[in-house]
Parts: C-alpha cells; sequence; structure tokens
C-alpha cells in the first residue's frame, strides 16, 4: 500500500520558491503564466527564466511548452502554496508586531525561505497567540505603532 502514502515534496532552493511562487500568483491573477511575464515580476531576462522554467520542467514541477506558458504540476501547486501560506503568515506576524510595510516586505522576502518547519510552526502558534490576545500585542509594540 505504498500509493497511500503521499511523497514528500520536492527540496527546493529560494529561487525555485520565488518561481514557483510567482507562477502561482500570476496564473490566479491572469489565468496564464509566461516567461515574458514572469521576467517582468522578477525583474530580470526571459532567457534566465526560460532556463529555469526548463529546469523546472525537467523536476516536474511545471508543465512547460515553448511559446504557449506552463501550469503548475501537482507537486509545484503544493510546493508554491506552501511558500504562499509562509510568506502571508510572516507578513501578518511582522505586521502584529506593528513593524514598517517596507521592512516587512523585504525581511518576509529573506526569511520565507530560510525559516526552518519547526520554527515555522512557533511562529505560527505564537501569531494565533497574539491575534487572541490583542492586549499582549499593545505591550509589545515598539512605541508610536498602531495596529
Amino acid at each position: 500500500m505504498a500509493d497511500d502514502i503521499p511523497s514528500p515534496l520536492p527540496r527546493t532552493t529560494a529561487a525555485v520558491e520565488d518561481y514557483l511562487e510567482r507562477i502561482r500568483e500570476l496564473i490566479q491573477k491572469k489565468g496564464y503564466a509566461r516567461v515574458v511575464d514572469i521576467a517582468a515580476e522578477l525583474k530580470i531576462s526571459q532567457a534566465s527564466v526560460t532556463t529555469m522554467v526548463q529546469r523546472l520542467d525537467a523536476e516536474g514541477l511545471v508543465k512547460y511548452e515553448k511559446y504557449r506558458g506552463m501550469v503548475l504540476t501537482g507537486a509545484g501547486e503544493e510546493v508554491a502554496r506552501r511558500i504562499a501560506h509562509r510568506h502571508e503568515l510572516l507578513t501578518s506576524f511582522l505586521r502584529q508586531l506593528g513593524l514598517d510595510e517596507t521592512v516587512i516586505s523585504r525581511d518576509v522576502e529573506g526569511m520565507e525561505h530560510h525559516v526552518s518547519p519547526e520554527t515555522f510552526r512557533a511562529i505560527e502558534s505564537l501569531s494565533n497567540y497574539l491575534e487572541k490576545n490583542p492586549e499582549v500585542v499593545a505591550k509589545i509594540r515598539p512605541s508610536g505603532t498602531t495596529a
């Protein structure tokens, strides 16, 4: 019954996660993702995007057709969904602490790829606790910030 055991997600790099996150966002926003759109979103060359998309296709994370675009595979969608959840939770958590949006944006981009699953679960638990206990948030916020 090995078929009943879900296969683990492939190990990914920060770059792969950024691509999958952008592809997912583009598909949700526009209904499709093309190399030109990803290049514009990530502010890099189309040639660089094509190289990475071909790699993602070879690794089974996207289905890519030259000149047509791409779709996420089941594994690619799961990785993209996981990184989007990390991004949303870390953004929400840092907002609870009253940090500036520019700081939040910069920090989340660095943190989302490097936080261990254990630390992420701890941040998620703490964030849920803070959401249910706004008086605690008021005590720990830097002076001069509001919700």
